[in-house]
């Protein structure tokens, strides 16, 4: 008896299954680990759906990347959004906010950190996403310690990076059940009022 012949899967929802298993194992395992083979057993179609939809498993990482960049900012946002035109407090919010998501038994700490050591050649697509990415980070701090008043705007948004990425770190260390990641949202906020009285 023959196999029942699968529908055929639209391709934008086809794409967004792929993406939905590829995420979910990338995030969890590591991308070097997961095989293709893997993703398509997840994604639950065969290896040509995933072919048809991605040309290689690299495209599959920058889409993966590209979702997980549109998450933080998505995120960044909801924390700024709270306390507008406020600098100190939305930085406050974010790392607040960041403590939180930390210390779900879920959280695998910063997708972009753990690529970066999966992808150590600086020309690779995937690694200059990656360096894309935290570039805009940069940016992002920067203006708001600018926006803040600090007599060394660059500086401080430096050291809010390291204890964002120390925050990401932490949790795969110790845990997410830490008590240096629940001090941090307090941490930060003596950093900025020493920063401010500079």
């Amino acid at each position: 008896m023959t196999e029942a012949k699968r529908p055929r899967v639209p391709r934008e929802k086809a794409q967004e299954i792929i993406l939905n298993a590829a995420e979910e194992l990338f995030y969890q395992e590591g991308i070097h680990a997961v095989s293709v083979d893997a993703i398509v057993e997840r994604a639950g179609m065969n290896k040509m759906s995933v072919y048809r939809q991605f040309s290689s498993k690299t495209d599959l990482i920058l889409a993966y990347m590209t979702r997980k960049q549109d998450v933080f900012w998505q995120e960044w946002e909801e924390s700024i959004a709270k306390h507008p035109k406020r600098p100190r407090e939305q930085i406050i919010q974010f790392f607040a906010d960041l403590a939180e998501r930390a210390t779900n038994e879920q959280f695998r700490g910063c997708c972009f950190i753990n690529v970066a050591v999966e992808f150590p050649d600086p020309i690779h697509p995937v690694r200059e996403l990656v360096c894309s990415h935290q570039k805009r980070i940069r940016d992002a701090f920067l203006e708001r310690t600018t926006a803040l008043g600090a007599s060394n705007p660059c500086e401080l948004a430096y050291t809010l990076i390291l204890l964002m990425e120390g925050t990401y770190a932490d949790s795969q260390t110790y845990g997410t059940d830490s008590a240096a990641i629940r001090m941090v949202p307090a941490i930060v906020e003596k950093v900025l009022d020493q920063a401010i009285q500079n």
